[in-house]
């Protein structure tokens, strides 16, 4: 039980923030007060939806009604507006990616503890449920020591047509899918990182990536590939991960895949099979009497849980899910990963 109905306004309504307009619906709590967006466009799609509309940001902000600010613009603002924001006596709520680079996360930071307001990045995918089922495999050990994992994300229409193709407005693939499936492996995998090898893809867009792939290495041997692609017509798994008594593969975003754990190493009845131009008793696939093949652990998730979090910190009763300290090596991550394909090499990390 919340101790009050918290008013929520969201500055820039498009895509992420009319989603949040109508998903906050959903949770109780919680109620949105208005919105404020520079287009005119917007702003009529609020009023024909009986949205308040604010005039200006300034109003927004002074409008004692606004317990929590929603930053829901491109990229570059989001820094500006969070910390009026913060020093308006407003909580905020800022979508992903927070800032264009560490220094400015870190000057918002510094704001934050002078306010002593919550700031808090909407790293939704942390509730993805492909994501949570590979954590359960990991967690629970299923597969012996793991390691190797690969996560992709794969689509065949290049990058929208907005402020996502320009540079200026932070655009571009590595901010706007990496920032997820980085901050899904570090949150997953308790080491540092030693090693981050990153190729951008410049396929559809010479002004910033449409695609990527980055090699990491951590502490213990541990390497994950990381890939995003917006000119693949043929998709590859979302998810492949190799430990030493089996393998996990999740194919796309509708969890269908399998677990295949070894039974007994040694297959003396190998048969070589014909490969190609030639025969392999290597590649020869195991008898079944020599695996197990098992389900998904399907972990289910509940969305709701990022807002009912947030209103709970606000409330001195939990702790902040979304840690900015978390966030904070993410984005030293994505301008590791920037430095590492401007000199094409493998660049140390932590």
């Amino acid at each position: 039980m919340v101790n009050k109905n918290y008013g929520l306004a969201i500055v820039g309504l498009g895509g992420m923030g009319n989603w949040h307009r109508e998903f906050v619906k959903t949770i109780e709590g919680i109620t949105v007060v208005g919105i404020y967006d520079i287009k005119e466009s917007r702003r009529q799609f609020a009023k024909e939806n009986n949205e308040h509309v604010y005039e200006s940001l300034d109003d927004l902000l002074n409008d004692k009604k606004v317990d929590i600010v929603l930053v829901a613009t491109p990229n570059d603002l989001h820094k500006e507006i969070s910390i009026k924001a913060l020093r308006a006596g407003k909580n905020v709520v800022c979508e992903k990616p927070a800032m264009m680079n560490s220094k400015e996360f870190e000057e918002v930071m510094s704001v934050q503890k002078e306010t002593g307001k919550l700031f808090v990045v909407h790293q939704n995918r942390r509730w993805d449920e492909d994501f949570l089922t590979i954590k359960e495999i990991y967690n629970k050990n299923t597969l012996g020591k793991i390691y190797s994992i690969e996560s992709r994300v794969h689509g065949s229409r290049g990058i929208p047509g907005d402020w996502r193709q320009e540079k200026e407005h932070g655009g571009g693939m590595l901010l706007d899918w990496g920032v997820h499936i980085i901050d899904q492996l570090l949150f997953m995998i308790d080491e540092k990182v030693k090693k981050v090898y990153c190729k951008f893809t410049h396929v559809t867009n010479e002004l910033v990536d449409d695609g990527f792939r980055i090699i990491l290495t951590f502490e213990s041997g541990l390497t994950v590939l990381l890939e995003v692609g917006t000119s693949n017509f043929i998709s590859l798994p979302r998810w492949y991960v190799l430990g030493i008594n089996g393998s996990a593969v999740i194919n796309g975003w509708d969890l269908n895949g399998k677990i295949v754990r070894v039974k007994n190493w040694e297959d003396k009845d190998a048969v070589p099979i014909r490969a190609a131009s030639g025969i392999t008793k290597t590649m020869a696939p195991r008898q079944d009497n020599t695996i197990f093949e098992e389900k998904l652990p399907i972990q289910k998730s509940e969305l709701r849980e990022y807002y009912r979090n947030v209103i709970a910190t606000i409330e001195g009763k939990a702790e902040i899910i979304v840690k900015n300290s978390e966030v904070l090596r993410v984005i030293k991550l994505m301008e590791a990963c920037t430095v590492s394909d401007e000199k094409e090499t493998v660049v140390d990390f932590e």
